[in-house]
């Protein structure tokens, strides 16, 4: 009987139940459970087991550029980092309030490290993330326009709940990638979050995006209610290069 029953929940693709309902028969702790504890572990099981499928595929779609975690991030006191507030960032309740985060530092010091460590513990609490670097996303867009899938792109982008746009305004906007982030930011502005990493200031985003009327509109959607971290110190990757060495 029992093994029929685990070749139907592997049919029925139950695989959570199936594992536990397993482990319960070959380590002989069947009778230690009455039934109500046997239904109740192996509901559990699955759910757990659905779960956690869920957060690897949203890790997978996520794309991010480093597989980073909040608890590993270096607080050292030259690097200007709150400790208290990126946990506070790790239960993700910016997202709940459709808030922004601006992380702003030189090259090397960390910013997409952090934003990856935030958008992981996102996927972890069933948001929906998506990390681009902002260059390459403006490429593909442009691809997509001339393709026709411009606003299947575009929607994709608008469904998530956490967009990360990394390594913003290392090139400036032309006419039409500002009106595409203008659309983006828009499209975003109270119904998702926006995590951007910059080495350039906040107040120099202005003559990235150019076009006056165009940069206030957008500046004005990503400022306001936004957190912003200005990460100082030494560039990370020279430092571990150096213990390394």
């Amino acid at each position: 009987m029992n093994d029929k029953t685990l070749e139907n929940m592997k049919k029925m693709k139950l695989n959570g139940m199936h594992r536990a309902f397993k482990t319960s028969i070959d380590s002989g702790k069947m009778e230690d459970y009455t039934t109500d504890e046997m239904v109740a572990t192996l509901i559990q099981s699955e759910l757990d087991d659905r779960d956690n499928r869920k957060i690897q595929r949203q890790l997978m779609n996520a794309k991010f550029r480093y597989k980073a975690c909040i608890e590993e991030v270096n607080y050292g006191t030259d690097r200007n980092l709150d400790k208290n507030q990126l946990m506070r960032f790790g239960d993700c309740n910016f997202i709940n309030k459709s808030e922004n985060i601006l992380i702003t530092g030189s090259t090397g010091i960390g910013k997409s490290y952090i934003a990856s460590a935030i958008g992981h513990q996102a996927c972890s609490l069933g948001h929906k993330v998506i990390y681009h670097n902002t260059a390459k996303l403006m490429g593909k867009l442009k691809i997509a326009r001339g393709e026709g899938s411009y606003m299947k792109e575009i929607a994709k982008i608008e469904r998530q709940n956490l967009l990360i746009l990394d390594d913003f305004g290392l090139q400036p906007f032309d006419s039409q990638g500002r009106a595409m982030l203008m659309e983006i930011i828009e499209d975003r502005h109270g119904k998702g979050s926006t995590i951007i990493t910059s080495q350039v200031p906040v107040k120099e985003w202005y003559d990235i995006i150019g076009e006056q009327t165009v940069a206030d509109a957008i500046m004005d959607r990503l400022i306001h209610q936004a957190h912003r971290l200005e990460i100082k110190g030494e560039s990370m990757r020279k430092k571990n290069a150096r213990i390394a060495a």
